[in-house]
């Protein structure tokens, strides 16, 4: 698996409102399901990629406030290597999910504590590399102060996994309001984006707090997400799946609700 930035450079390794629409309530720490979704091929086809799901449950602070939440886990890949997206809550489930596959990168959607709490602890097991939006730094320091991630995520820059003929790349995009690093990943041969908090079932992730801003998430949405084939799957940073077709509709519906 490469990576290849958008400055038209050699490809490098990759390896070595009140709340967001869409986000459950979660209990006590803890993996809550793991599952392989059904927009990529079945389990057990060797050299395919797949995507799988896991639940983690956790706690979310910012601004001295502190919410249960749970969070979806997607992991790319076929039976040799893998990419992660986002690290929340439970490294040892999501460790268990990886299993014995090569992982190859950890990708931040963006950094709010409760995507890259369990960060460190699966770079640490796997040796897989950070990468992270430099716009969240500042968000990364409060939850990792003494560890910084190791690459930067530019637009354009594209992650490619698996092997031949049936490797797939996810492209980032750069699609901030939620956070001002929030990244999107678009891998258009799984038929899929995976969002992070940016856009949900049912609208924009929260811009009511701290390092974020709403006429910069609409914006984001506008020209990045909802110009994206209108079947495409969108998968979350929480809550249900949903495609660009189900929520482009709405847009000035969330224009007139403010969130």
């Amino acid at each position: 698996m490469c990576a290849t930035g958008s400055g038209g450079g050699p490809p490098v390794a990759a390896g070595p409102g009140a709340g967001a629409p869409g986000s459950a309530a979660g209990g006590d720490d803890g993996a809550l399901g793991a599952a392989r979704e059904g927009a990529a091929p079945a389990a057990g086809l060797a050299g395919r990629v797949a995507i799988d799901h896991l639940v983690t449950s956790g706690i979310f602070s910012l601004d001295g406030g502190r919410w249960h939440v749970e969070n979806n886990v997607w992991i790319v890949g076929d039976d040799e290597e893998c990419v992660l997206l986002d690290a929340p809550h439970d490294a040892q489930a999501i460790l268990a999910a990886v299993g014995d596959r090569q992982l190859t990168a950890i990708l931040c959607t963006h950094a709010h504590d409760d995507h890259v709490d369990a960060a460190l602890t699966v770079a640490a097991a796997t040796g897989a590399p950070i990468w992270l939006h430099p716009a969240d730094r500042e968000l990364w320091d409060r939850t990792h102060p003494a560890r910084a991630p190791d690459r930067q995520i530019a637009a354009g820059d594209e992650f490619r996994v698996g092997s031949g003929a049936d490797a797939v790349t996810l492209t980032a995009l750069h699609t901030p309001g939620h956070t001002w690093g929030s990244v999107s990943f678009h891998a258009p041969a799984l038929g899929t984006v995976f969002t992070g908090d940016t856009l949900f079932q049912g609208g924009p992730g929260a811009t009511g707090r701290s390092f974020s801003d709403f006429p910069t998430i609409i914006d984001s949405i506008t020209t990045r997400l909802l110009t994206l084939p209108p079947e495409t799957t969108v998968r979350t940073g929480h809550g249900p799946t949903t495609a660009i077709s189900r929520e482009a509709p709405d847009r000035q519906a969330w224009l007139d609700r403010g969130h």
